[in-house]
């Protein structure tokens, strides 16, 4: 079995890797400065023998003892509450953080995925995305600290794997949602699930006909193992397909949280939607022919299971 480290391994995402591998039998070193990871996260693993916690900032020297046979990269800002806060910690992790973790992923010989976005295509003029298209990203923008710093880490991801020969992988990943989403995170997911249960209004931004594909984060994580165990080198979108508007997918939630609250339209003052894309469906023709994947939970059945880890959260904090 291997050891293999994640860098943002409190994360949403990363957690839930972290057990997936777990459960495989290999032995999980998570990395993470639980900036925007949580303990919480992680803490069923406390005393798991082939689990080890750093509490580390990637975009700093990284240290590991022992061999690694792979490396994770999942540390990021992934939310626009927290790019649009830090924008400069957002460039900082996406550029110093992806290169420290190349670093080490050369100084062991170990194999490394990048967990890079859908953001890379920006608001795109291609529908859907396949990963052949460059994308249309405004890089001075304010989502442009995000897209920008995922660019950045699959341009040297791909020079570490040509310049040094490192074995590496790179996921696009759109949408995903599940148990151990940050509350407060400002995406539609949290959002509307948190103003269901609390029955307050739902707020959907301008007329919610922007379109987004959910992906429930067990079909993901899927996703990335087969990916980590291929031999594809080239950029890998792993999303779900099915593709709806932002106002539908505030109407299942309304449905599944019961129905108390109010739907309302609101058009933000601030840049929480400038350059907010418009249209997001992953094309995975080459995921579906390379890794044999492709989603299998349900929209209902995915969210349900969302709004309940939700729903025990209220019990022991304010959402």
């Amino acid at each position: 079995m291997s050891r293999i480290l994640i860098t943002g391994g409190a994360g949403f995402i990363g957690s839930h890797l972290a057990d997936r591998l777990l459960a495989q039998g290999h032995t999980v070193v998570a990395l993470d400065n639980l900036f925007t990871g949580h303990a919480r996260n992680i803490s069923h693993l406390a005393g798991h023998d082939r689990f080890r916690f750093i509490k580390h900032d990637v975009t700093e020297y990284i240290y590991v003892e022992g061999k690694l046979d792979a490396i994770l990269h999942l540390a990021s800002l992934p939310s626009p509450v927290d790019y649009l806060r830090e924008p400069i910690k957002t460039l900082k992790v996406g550029a110093l953080g992806t290169h420290k973790a190349l670093g080490l992923a050369r100084a062991h010989g170990a194999k490394f995925l990048l967990a890079s976005t859908s953001e890379v295509y920006g608001d795109p003029k291609v529908h859907p995305q396949p990963e052949s298209y460059w994308g249309n990203v405004n890089p001075i923008g304010p989502r442009g600290v995000y897209d920008e710093s995922k660019r950045f880490a699959e341009a040297m991801t791909m020079a570490y794997h040509r310049y040094h020969g490192i074995d590496t992988r790179i996921c696009r990943i759109f949408n995903t949602y599940g148990p151990r989403m940050r509350p407060d995170d400002g995406r539609v997911v949290t959002n509307f699930i948190a103003q269901g249960l609390r029955g307050k209004p739902m707020t959907v931004y301008d007329d919610g006909s922007r379109t987004r594909s959910f992906c429930y984060v067990s079909d993901l994580v899927e996703g990335m193992v087969r990916l980590l165990e291929s031999a594809e080198v080239e950029p890998v979108n792993l999303g779900n397909p099915i593709e709806m508007t932002v106002l539908e997918f505030a109407k299942r939630v309304h449905r599944l949280t019961g129905g108390r609250s109010e739907i309302v339209f609101v058009s933000p003052k601030d840049e929480r939607t400038k350059d907010d894309p418009h249209i997001r469906q992953p094309d995975i023709t080459r995921a579906r022919q390379t890794l044999k994947w492709e989603p299998e939970v349900s929209l209902d059945e995915g969210l349900q299971r969302t709004i309940d880890y939700f729903r025990g959260l209220l019990g022991t904090e304010a959402l």
